[in-house]
Formats: structure tokens, C-alpha cells, sequence
């Protein structure tokens, strides 16, 4: 599936739910989000038919995202459903790390293949205020149980901020000198919640850990390797160096709403859609995927949602 610019279209981020555990400053307001009714989001079976529509028109990976999805009700059957189609060769989730502990050994069972962890800070004082609710130590005991579920291959997200975890990338990045791991460290985008007054260019994380050396890219992200540790540092940078030319994903939200990209407010209505008139919208949407982001030139996203409602 490609789009008008000759991009192959092969990574969906599927959004099971725009609730959250947390609230944290750049993604959430404070109160959080109304419930919504159970009717307004996508259920089970919806989520695997449009997954199975996009695996026919060539989507190879799917990655579950939120808000934050261990708060979905049923995850582990959504997980089970979207691992059973054969053509998905990974099935990766985003969490906020507060729900591993009881849930890591389930979702292993249930056909994940990786986890990505979000975690700004490795100071308890500042993870609270970050999040408004969270417990440090429930996303670190949520990483243990990941590795002792068996998940290997476990990334951390990083979001910088000036002012708030600058002086922490030589702890996050002594992570990478210690264990196996991608501790990968992302701009802040103007959307939602977010600003610009606290941007931090990732390059600050190459001025701050000058002994880090390049190696293969994955994905959007630029990596690196510390010349005395067995993990990588990942950089993703979508204001300081657009990846816009080789961005291979489409995203569908929790209400059903396929966004061909994060920062255009275009969004093309899955629901009730079933065989070749959901794969048709589906490779209508891909193809209409614009070139690039403006939020270097606006300084603003033009999602038209929050990140949250979106999907991270």
C-alpha cells in the first residue's frame, strides 16, 4: 500500500482508548477526559476487522496505543484477536508501565511481542508532579515484570523537556550502558497539551553524552550505541529533523477515525464499513497521507485532537 509519494504503508497505530491511568502536564488535562460511552469507541471486533482490513492492503506491524491501553476493558482479547492474524509479523503496545506488574505476563501470553515504557523521569518527586497521579516505583516494578515475562527488545520513551528532565540524560542514558535496552528520547510536539516553551532539540542528548556513536537507524529514530554498554540510544526528532519522507504508519483512533497523519486534522471514518468498501477507504486514506507536517513553519500541530485521543 503506498501512498502519492511513494511511501510503503506498513506500520498501523491502532488506539484501543483515549483513557489514561495518569495525567501527565503535556498530554492530559488535569481532571482527565470524560468516559466515554461504550457505543463511541471501537469494540473488540471492530478493532481486529479494521486491523485484518489494513493487513490486506499491507500493513505488517501494529503497535496498540491510548491513551493508555491496560485501562481498556478486554485488552488481552483484543490482543489475542489482533495476534491471531497471521500476516501481523509484530504486535507491539505503548504503556505507561503502571499496570505491568499484573498484566506484563498476560499480555506475553496473549501475543505481544514488545512494549514500549514512557517514563520522563527517574526522580520519584518529579514523576508525581509530571503525572498528577503516578508512583515511580509502579512503572519500575512494571519494567521488572516485563523482563521477567520474557519481553526482550523493551524501549523507553523519553519525552524532553527543558527545564524539567534535561539534567536526567546521563542517568537515562547509563540505562543503555547497564541493560538491553533503547532508551529513546523524543522532541516535544506542539499539540494538545504540549507547548514550545519547554522544547528541548534532541541534540542535547549528543552535547550531554558526547561518547555515543552512531549506529543503525530504525525506523524515525537515529540511534546510537555507548561504546561500554549492550543497549542504544534512539532519537526521534520531529522538529528538528522531519521524517516526514519516510514516515511508513497510519494511525486509527478509538472512535474509529483513520488519520493518514498524526499532525493533519484529516480523518476518514472506518466505522461501519465492512470487505472492500473498508479496505477501499483504507487505501484512500493511506494515499492521501500529505508530504509533510508545517508545525517548523506554524509552531503548531494541526491534528485537531489531543495526543491523547489520538493515540501515542
Amino acid at each position: 500500500m503506498r501512498d502519492r509519494y511513494a511511501r510503503n504503508i506498513t506500520y498501523l497505530r491502532l488506539s484501543v482508548t483515549d483513557l489514561c491511568s495518569l495525567r501527565c502536564r503535556y498530554c492530559m488535562p488535569a481532571g482527565g477526559v470524560p468516559k466515554r460511552d461504550r457505543g463511541d469507541v471501537c469494540s473488540l471486533e471492530e478493532l481486529v476487522e479494521i486491523t485484518q482490513a489494513t493487513v490486506d492492503c499491507g500493513v505488517r506491524k501494529v503497535r496498540l496505543t491510548g491513551g493508555e491501553p491496560l485501562v481498556r476493558r478486554g485488552i488481552l482479547d483484543i490482543c489475542r484477536g489482533i495476534s491471531a492474524i497471521s500476516e501481523v509479523e509484530e504486535l507491539c503496545l505503548t504503556t505507561n508501565g503502571a499496570a505491568l506488574s499484573q498484566l506484563a505476563k498476560p499480555l506475553r501470553e496473549a501475543g505481544v511481542d514488545r512494549l514500549n515504557v514512557s517514563l520522563d523521569t527517574l526522580r520519584p518527586d518529579r514523576y508525581a508532579y509530571m503525572t498528577r497521579a503516578g508512583r515511580l516505583e509502579e512503572a519500575f516494578r512494571g519494567l521488572e515484570a516485563a523482563a521477567e515475562a520474557g519481553f526482550t527488545g523493551t524501549k523507553l520513551n523519553v519525552v524532553l523537556m527543558k527545564g524539567f528532565n534535561e539534567d536526567e540524560i546521563p542517568d537515562f542514558v547509563s540505562l543503555a550502558r547497564r541493560y538491553p535496552i533503547e532508551v529513546r528520547f523524543i522532541e516535544l510536539m506542539p499539540i494538545g497539551e504540549g507547548g514550545t516553551a519547554q522544547f528541548l532539540p534532541a541534540q542535547a542528548v549528543l552535547d550531554a553524552c558526547p561518547d555515543l556513536r552512531p549506529a543503525e537507524g530504525s525506523g524515525v529514530a537515529r540511534r546510537y550505541r555507548p561504546p561500554d554498554g549492550p543497549g542504544l540510544v534512539g532519537l526521534i526528532e520531529p522538529m528538528s529533523h522531519r521524517f516526514c519522507k519516510s514516515c511508513d504508519r497510519i494511525r486509527v483512533t478509538a472512535d474509529g477515525k483513520l488519520k493518514p497523519c498524526l499532525h493533519s486534522n484529516q480523518e476518514i471514518p472506518l466505522r461501519g464499513l465492512h470487505g472492500e468498501a473498508l479496505r477501499r477507504a483504507i487505501r484512500e486514506g493511506a494515499a492521501a497521507k500529505p508530504e509533510r507536517h508545517h508545525m517548523n513553519e506554524t509552531g503548531r500541530s494541526e491534528a485537531g485532537r489531543n495526543m491523547h485521543q489520538i493515540g501515542g
